[in-house]
């Protein structure tokens, strides 16, 4: 039996896990600070939604193209790159909101860019992590990845706060710029052998799109899965990024929200330890049953949007989801094989966040047309609905968690070498 800490003896996966801490940790800052510095600048929710949207939109454009890179290029070097143009991208959006002399219609433009490179980040990302760790230990690998992550977003979510009522959105976004070029140097790091076949042919894209949506419609589960989480991430984006800070506002208070956002990602952190411990045949079952907890939160900001309230309701729901995040992240990684999983990402990616610019864009005329409160406890329902859209169908209900990893030999990772010696945790 393999400890919680074992992948940890591994470089490739300290380097890999380390730089997306430090990226999500200025990404946590990044929203809030964003949000505000609209809110700031003209007041309005429903340009809050196109500026968000406009990221969405560009990044769903491109997910699929990101995917094909991805398993196309060393998966490291399309990391560093990505850190290195989000770094340049944010740090021009932190001047012009520093400067004064940002405009709704500047914000939506650099929001592009940034919505585009993140198409190219986040495929990658996901999968090479499975290039890091034996396929023995990659649950365990992927709570740990996914433990640093929230409790990086932790400290994030409160900086991110205290950073807008101290001294303004700009400075939240010039924290965001530095945290992408630190982790851009920390990918530059990672090695980990080759995921392709020795003498494998390259195929044109269309060919490598295809094989990708291949893998992904052979496994009902998986696109049932996606096809719920395009309408659960809509609302909850659209509920919670958009519509909460309109709220906070109006009621908490801006530091108050980012401490809110913050005791939401401790549930997540909180969620991974659990998920280290927990030994169910049927992890997705549990994963997706845990998925009400954020819907919950959403109607809870509309309902009762006091501190006292919403800071365990949120700490639940971060704990509900990153069982989900968990269970997800390893069934894809245990069933799919390694030279398609980035494009198979790519899918899981496009199909999810492919509702969430509309639902942002929409969200802010939604509130000014039925109220802030209805929206909310509509965007509640629709993720619900969700939630039991997924737990009826068998496959996700019966999908049985591979402990010892995949059945399918001739498709694994060569295994990359641990560090031996005390010092390697």
């Amino acid at each position: 039996m393999t400890g919680m800490l074992t992948p940890l003896r591994y470089p490739a996966f300290r380097y890999l896990a380390a730089g997306r801490v430090v990226t999500m940790a200025g990404n946590a800052v990044a929203p809030i600070a964003l949000a505000f510095a609209v809110l700031d600048l003209t007041g309005s929710v429903r340009d809050l939604g196109l500026v968000v949207g406009t990221r969405s939109l560009f990044n769903v454009l491109f997910i699929l193209f990101g995917g094909v890179v991805a398993d196309r290029l060393p998966r490291q070097l399309v990391m560093v790159v990505s850190s290195v143009l989000a770094a340049a991208s944010q740090a021009v959006v932190a001047t012009i909101v520093l400067t004064d002399t940002a405009s709704v219609g500047l914000l939506m433009a650099l929001s592009a860019v940034n919505g585009t490179v993140s198409a190219f980040a986040f495929p990658a990302a996901s999968a090479l992590l499975a290039q890091t760790v034996p396929e023995e230990i990659r649950k365990q690998a992927n709570a740990m990845n996914r433990l640093g992550i929230n409790a990086a977003m932790i400290s994030g979510s409160a900086l991110g706060g205290l950073l807008v009522a101290a001294v303004g959105p700009g400075w939240g976004l010039a924290v965001d710029a530095a945290t992408f070029a630190i982790a851009g140097a920390l990918f530059a790091l990672v090695r980990v052998p080759s995921y392709r076949h020795a003498g494998a042919a390259r195929s044109s894209t269309v060919r490598e799109l295809r094989e990708g949506w291949t893998e992904f419609v052979a496994r009902t589960w998986v696109w049932v899965v996606v096809l719920g989480f395009c309408f659960l991430n809509m609302a909850l984006v659209a509920g919670v990024n958009v519509l909460g800070p309109a709220v906070a506002d109006e009621t908490l208070g801006r530091r108050a929200w980012g401490i809110i956002l913050a005791a939401e990602t401790a549930g997540m952190v909180v969620g991974a330890l659990v998920a280290m411990r927990l030994r169910v045949r049927r992890l997705l079952f549990v994963g997706v049953a845990c998925c009400i907890g954020p819907a919950v939160f959403v109607a809870a900001i509309g309902l009762t949007p006091t501190v006292v309230v919403l800071l365990p309701v949120a700490f639940a729901a971060g704990l509900a989801l990153e069982q989900f995040g968990i269970a997800w992240e390893t069934s894809i990684q245990e069933h799919i094989p390694a030279d398609k999983l980035a494009r198979v990402y790519s899918y899981d990616a496009l199909g999810s966040f492919i509702a969430i610019p509309a639902g942002q864009v929409a969200v802010g005329p939604l509130a000014e047309a039925i109220g802030v409160v209805p929206a909310l406890l509509l965007l509640a329902s629709v993720a619900a609905l969700a939630v039991v859209g997924m737990l009826a169908s068998r496959d996700v209900r019966t999908l049985e968690h591979r402990a010892s990893g995949s059945t399918e030999p001739a498709e694994r990772l060569v295994t990359p070498e641990p560090v031996s010696g005390r010092d390697s945790t």
